[in-house]
């Protein structure tokens, strides 16, 4: 399969993003082969290597990090022009590159499915990630994550989602041991510790009467990943402090047990977010809307249901 040069461009971009050919190959939608290949040739043509590569790494050298810095502006001025002409037509099409976290997909995804049955040209790719990244060095045209934690350049649409966080137990770690009711309580229990993306160990955040605390709990496992937690949790290895969307199936089923409720108070919001600078993309400008629109409705149910009571 020929591959335009544009096409080998974009190629090395996500290369150079994914730091990973298979993973690049899989959002470009190519065999691993082929778009080693299409590297390789524009290597090949440029008279430099672009990438270092070993059997468990690839990463940028310093002619391939000069080239991307020169490319990519080039390349998203061409995007942003062939989106312009996009907006001229009635019906958005095309598709939307959102990066997210695992969990924050989950909450908002009844919204993104309803959006797309809306607009049925219209897909999706999303991209879920447990740390926070540049959106715009990345190549998504939006993202999806906590209000507190988007960088202040940014435009934030909230989905009205509230963030609430939960600890819980399994039954079983809780039988023989006694229910923590101030978070002092929890020195005495083994914790599921989180590790934050920078490597450090996250403190757990309690409030209550508008005082908050944040305690450093100790524990025989720490984890990165939040349904890794979550099977520790059921595995009754300790106490998870985990978001409600992780943990509401477990708890209605009876599964994982709820304490210290009324130290966790509602936090941030889910929103989506954009670059300001940029041409907003007639399909995320119709996700915008739709957003506005769910949420709307929904605050509209929340006020007559306040109404009738």
């Amino acid at each position: 399969m020929k591959i335009s040069r544009m096409g080998e461009l974009e190629a090395v971009l996500a290369v150079a993003r994914h730091r990973s050919f298979r993973a690049a190959a899989t959002e470009l939608d190519l065999s691993t082969s082929a778009l080693s290949h299409t590297v390789a040739a524009l290597e090949a043509s440029l008279g430099v290597r672009l990438f270092n590569r070993t059997t468990r790494s690839v990463s940028l050298s310093t002619a391939g990090a000069e080239f991307i810095e020169s490319i990519a502006p080039a390349l998203a001025t061409i995007r942003g022009a062939m989106e312009r002409a996009g907006n001229l037509r009635e019906t958005p099409a095309g598709t939307l590159r959102i990066n997210t976290s695992l969990g924050a997909a989950k909450q908002v995804m009844p919204v993104l499915m309803a959006f797309l049955r809306q607009y049925p040209e219209m897909a999706l790719d999303i991209v879920t990630e447990g740390h926070l990244v540049d959106i715009v060095a990345g190549g998504f045209d939006a993202g999806i994550r906590m209000n507190g934690s988007i960088p202040q350049d940014m435009i934030a649409v909230p989905f009205g989602n509230r963030l609430r966080y939960a600890i819980v137990g399994s039954p079983a770690y809780f039988k023989d041991r006694r229910i923590p009711l101030k978070p002092a309580d929890l020195a005495v229990h083994a914790c599921i510790r989180a590790r934050a993306p920078s490597g450090a160990i996250d403190r757990w955040e309690f409030t209550q009467k508008g005082k908050t605390q944040r305690v450093d709990v100790k524990g025989v496992v720490t984890l990165d990943e939040p349904t890794l937690m979550l099977e520790a949790a059921r595995a009754g290895l300790g106490v998870a402090y985990l978001a409600e969307w992780h943990v509401a199936a477990d708890l209605a089923a009876g599964k994982l047990l709820r304490v210290l409720t009324d130290w966790t108070q509602p936090l941030d919001e889910l929103c989506l977010y954009y670059p300001g600078r940029r041409h907003l993309p007639a399909g995320l400008r119709a996700l915008v809307e739709w957003i506005g629109q769910q949420r709307s409705g929904e605050l509209g149910a929340g006020e007559r249901k306040a109404a009738r009571k």
